[in-house]
């Protein structure tokens, strides 16, 4: 196993949230000082200019982050032509920040089951949304609300003009199972004769 490899690849995962050296730890099952040694050798390999994103220690977490130095460019891949249309994912996301807002990365990705955590990055770098202030939930989540950006790019004067939206929650009759299913397997012609 490539100790320096597995830290990449979990930092990868966790995205902004990042990882404590005690979750390095456990997640890798290796001593604190071999997890330290691997952590800041790849650190230094990421300060290569030949490398595109570094290791920061940001809020007792380490995060894998851009270089600031290639911030210039980050910004033009956002004005490009042709880079700038919305995914379904996006979209999605999009809507409900609009409907709920404000509301937490969290909240948003518990709606729609998979995280949304590049996705809100992207979208604030397209100024669709923006940070408004922080939840009084556990861990002083962000909260995001939608700009006049976006209302500009959907032709809306307000918020309050997005089509109306009944939101409810699924009954447990709603839920199929799938081994006992309403429908049937098709007669063949030979068993009908």
């Amino acid at each position: 196993m490539n100790l320096e490899a597995v830290i990449e690849g979990l930092l990868f995962v966790v995205g902004e949230d990042g990882l404590t050296l005690d979750q390095l730890v456990k997640a890798t099952g290796e001593s604190l000082e071999t997890v330290k040694d691997a952590l800041t050798h790849l650190r230094e390999e990421y300060e290569s200019p030949n490398r595109g994103i570094r290791i920061h220690f940001l809020g007792n977490t380490f995060k894998l982050t851009t270089k600031a130095e290639h911030r210039q460019y980050y910004q033009n891949l956002v004005e490009v032509p042709g880079t700038n249309h919305l995914s379904q994912a996006s979209l999605e996301t999009l809507a409900i920040i609009a409907y709920k807002q404000p509301i937490t990365r969290v909240e948003i990705d518990e709606i729609r089951g998979v995280s949304t955590t590049q996705i809100l990055r992207k979208l604030v770098a397209k100024n669709f949304i923006k940070e408004v202030g922080r939840s009084d939930a556990p861990g002083r989540p962000i909260l995001y609300k939608t700009t006049s950006e976006f209302l500009d790019y959907f032709g809306l004067a307000t918020v309050e003009d997005l089509p109306k939206v009944e939101f409810t929650k699924p009954s447990v009759e709603d839920d199929v199972d799938l081994y006992h299913s309403r429908y049937k397997e098709p007669v063949l012609e030979e068993e009908i004769l």
